[in-house]
C-alpha cells in the first residue's frame, strides 16, 4: 500500500489524537492551544447529543462515570455512520458490544434503559408512516387488524419506564416488563404498559396477517383456555383499545 501523503498522515494522527488524547500524541508542529479547540469541540458536540438522546441515563450516572462513558465511546467505538442522527444508535451498539466494567457493575439496568430511550428517538425520526390505503375502522374479529409499522413491542427484565433519579432497581424483578412504544397519528411518540398476551397478539397479527378471531383463538389454544367466548370478548376490547391508540392502524378486509 502506498504511503500516506503528508497531509493525509497529519489528518490520521489528528483524528486519533482528538478521539483519545491520552493514548495518541498530537501531530508535530501544531500548537496545543489550537488542538485543544478541536479536542473540546469533538467531546462537547458528541456529549451534548448523547445527553439529549439519553437524558434519564445521563441523570442517574455519576458525573465522572458519564464523562468516562462518553470519552470511552469516542475513543474506542468504530462508528458505521457519519450522521449525527445515528450517534444514539452507535452509542447503543457500543453499550451492547463493549461496555466498561463499571457500567455493568454499577448500572446493571443501564443497557435496557439506554435501549428504551433510544427507541423513543428512533420512532420520533423514523421515516415510516401509517398506511393510507387501509380502512381505519372495520370488523376487528373477522377482518385483519393491521399493526402499525410505528409500534414496537418490547420486553425488558427491568421496569425501564419507571427508572429515574428517584428509582433505581436493586435487583431483577420476578416478572419482566412488557411495553408497547408507538407513534400515533399526531406524530407523538407514546408508550403503554402491556402484558405477554398482548405482545403475543400483536406478533400473530404481524407475522400471519390473520384475522383478529384467528389470532385470539390461537392464543386460547396456547393458554389452554377453553372459555373462548370470554377470551374473544376481552380480546376484542384489547383490539379496540389498540386501534384507538393507533397501535393498530386499520383493518384489512
Amino acid at each position: 500500500m502506498a504511503a500516506d501523503l503528508p497531509f493525509q498522515e497529519t489528518q490520521r494522527v489528528l483524528a486519533a489524537h482528538v478521539r483519545d488524547p491520552g493514548a495518541n500524541p498530537p501531530p508535530v508542529g501544531i500548537e496545543d492551544r489550537r488542538l485543544a479547540i478541536y479536542r473540546d469541540l469533538i467531546y462537547r458536540n458528541i456529549e451534548s447529543f448523547l445527553s439529549n438522546g439519553f437524558p434519564i441515563l445521563h441523570s442517574i450516572l455519576e458525573e465522572d462515570h458519564w464523562r468516562g462513558l462518553v470519552r470511552d465511546f469516542i475513543a474506542s467505538h468504530k462508528s458505521h455512520s457519519p450522521y449525527f442522527l445515528e450517534i444514539s444508535r452507535e452509542f447503543l451498539q457500543y453499550l451492547q458490544d463493549q461496555p466498561p466494567a463499571f457500567f455493568i457493575e454499577s448500572y446493571p439496568f443501564g443497557l435496557e434503559l439506554a435501549h428504551y430511550e433510544w427507541v423513543e428517538l428512533a420512532l420520533d425520526v423514523s421515516t415510516e408512516s401509517l398506511p393510507h390505503d387501509i380502512p381505519i375502522s372495520g370488523d376487528l374479529l373477522e377482518g385483519k387488524p393491521v399493526v402499525s409499522p410505528l409500534a414496537w413491542r418490547l420486553s425488558y427484565r427491568y421496569p425501564v419506564h419507571l427508572i429515574g433519579e428517584h428509582f433505581r432497581p436493586d435487583e431483577v424483578p420476578a416478572e419482566p416488563t412488557f411495553l408497547i412504544v408507538y407513534r400515533d397519528r399526531e406524530d407523538e411518540v407514546r408508550f403503554m404498559t402491556a402484558n405477554a398476551v398482548t405482545l403475543r397478539l400483536l406478533q400473530l397479527l404481524e407475522d400471519d396477517r390473520c384475522s383478529g378471531r384467528i389470532a385470539l383463538m390461537q392464543i386460547a389454544r396456547e393458554l389452554g383456555n377453553s372459555n373462548t367466548d370470554a377470551l374473544l370478548s376481552s380480546g376484542l376490547e384489547t383490539l379496540q383499545q389498540l386501534c384507538g391508540l393507533s397501535v393498530i392502524c386499520g383493518v384489512s378486509p
